[in-house]
């Protein structure tokens, strides 16, 4: 039997009300057509669910066995319009974030905290991985978004792009962080910290000293920007660093600020992009979080913009 849910809902409101005129009410149908479904119903079940007696409709015991199967079915419909509801409203389902390791400490769970607020029953899943796993897991749809450096174009993976700016970071009360920007003039022979040689970061880096015929002392060789700054403050070193590393900075010490973030010319690029898979329709959560880490990257620029225009005035400094 083909059973539907107005079905269902018309016989539970016959066994409620006793009478096939008050159920008719209730549903908002004629009473001939309340009567002709219970005898479509009764057809399709095979059986009797209620027997006419002197004008009155006495449901049969099958009848009330098919109610507590109806009230289990209805029970349950409930429940999930319920979920779907929440989902509609995005305060459940599931998102899945692969993020590179200079967002993944700072950045990212700042903007995933605001975006979790009043969304009880929605599951983040967060990890950091290099871009390059990034993108095999966006690739391969184990992942919703990835945020991470911009990989080669492949049709498996949609792409958003960042053209971001790196910056020279120098301890606060070094007297480069009263210069309106740094050069490898500035930097020649001086200790600095960079990326492993096969980075772009470092190529970029490396061509803009050799271009200005200055030497690049490489003290320190990095995986990631994240440490470096630790080495900067401590006078170690110098370092080009990605804006969402310098950003994190920012947020951690508006207080107390023991870094300065500077313009390096020539322009040393970093591309980020947003990554989502390639051939599949976005999750409602996936579709309203990606406007978000949209904004979080444009505040990002305009934060940091704002700290490259605020040089330290010199007073007694090192270096």
């Amino acid at each position: 039997m083909n059973l539907s849910i107005r079905q269902v809902v018309t016989f539970r409101e016959v066994m409620r009300s006793g009478s096939i005129s008050q159920a008719a009410r209730t549903v908002g149908r004629t009473q001939p057509a309340v009567s002709a479904m219970i005898g479509t119903l009764e057809d399709g079940l095979g059986f009797k669910l209620f027997v006419r007696e002197q004008g009155r409709l006495t449901p049969t015991p099958e009848a009330h066995f098919f109610l507590e199967e109806c009230e289990d079915i209805l029970q349950r419909l409930e429940r999930t319009e319920r979920t779907m509801d929440r989902i509609r409203s995005l305060r459940a389902g599931r998102l899945r974030i692969a993020c590179h390791p200079a967002s993944a400490g700072l950045f990212m769970p700042r903007l995933l905290t605001d975006f979790m607020k009043g969304k009880d029953d929605l599951e983040v899943a967060l990890i950091m991985r290099s871009s390059v796993v990034i993108e095999d897991l966006i690739a391969s749809q184990q992942f919703d978004i990835g945020f991470a450096e911009t990989p080669p174009p492949r049709a498996s993976i949609d792409r958003t792009d960042f053209d971001l700016e790196s910056v020279c970071v120098v301890p606060a009360d070094d007297r480069l962080a009263s210069a309106a920007e740094i050069t490898p003039d500035d930097l020649d022979g001086k200790p600095m910290a960079i990326f492993f040689a096969e980075h772009s970061s470092a190529v970029q880096t490396e061509a803009a000293f050799a271009s200005a015929n200055r030497r690049l002392d490489k003290r320190l060789e990095l995986r990631t920007s994240l440490p470096g700054l630790q080495f900067v403050a401590a006078g170690i070193c110098y370092m080009i660093c990605d804006m969402v590393t310098a950003y994190s900075h920012l947020l951690l010490s508006q207080a107390a600020p023991n870094l300065a973030i500077r313009r390096f010319r020539p322009r040393i690029g970093s591309s980020l992009s947003i990554l989502t898979p390639g051939y599949v329709t976005k999750s409602l959560a996936t579709q309203a979080f990606i406007p978000v880490l949209t904004h979080g990257i444009e505040t990002m620029q305009r934060d940091v913009e704002q700290a490259i225009g605020r040089p330290v005035p010199a007073s007694g400094a090192s270096g």
